[in-house]
């Protein structure tokens, strides 16, 4: 679960499609050995915000029922949250994303939630932080196993 569409994802109605995309396409293939038809990709807020500015809170508060319905629908096993936002509002929590990521939650019926960095983050971020997220995946990968 990501935060929302940019740009090229507005324009082309479809998450993760820009540089984000890419690469969270290579983190997902080389740590949990999956490729994007295998996975479910969802957003905290549908609309891209105007000047790409953080999601309000009205507009995560009006996204919030159909992001759950998505999540009920797939019933996924593994969960990651991309960023702050996604990782606050599904964990429901104040604390950010360098506090919570690096573990593992039960969230949901039997769901477990991984969070991690959003992949924007690590393209500004350096190596130490692409290092960390792919600590993360492996994370979900072997939830993944466990639950099998």
């Amino acid at each position: 679960v990501g935060e929302g569409p940019g740009a090229e994802e507005d324009r082309q109605g479809l998450p993760f499609v820009g540089r984000s995309g890419k690469l969270l396409d290579e983190l997902l293939a080389q740590e949990v050995g999956l490729d994007r038809s295998a996975v479910y990709i969802a957003n905290v807020v549908k609309c891209r915000p105007p000047e790409n500015r953080d999601p309000e809170p009205e507009e995560i508060a009006a996204c919030r029922p159909y992001l759950e319905r998505q999540v009920e629908l797939v019933a996924p096993r593994v969960l990651v949250t991309l960023g702050n936002f996604a990782t606050k509002l599904l964990l429901d929590t104040r604390d950010g994303i360098t506090k919570l990521r690096g573990r593992r939650y039960a969230w949901g019926d039997g769901v477990v939630l991984v969070p991690t960095y959003h992949p924007a983050a690590l393209l500004r971020g350096g190596s130490e932080r692409v290092a960390e997220a792919r600590a993360d995946l492996v994370r979900a990968r072997l939830s993944l196993m466990e639950g099998r």
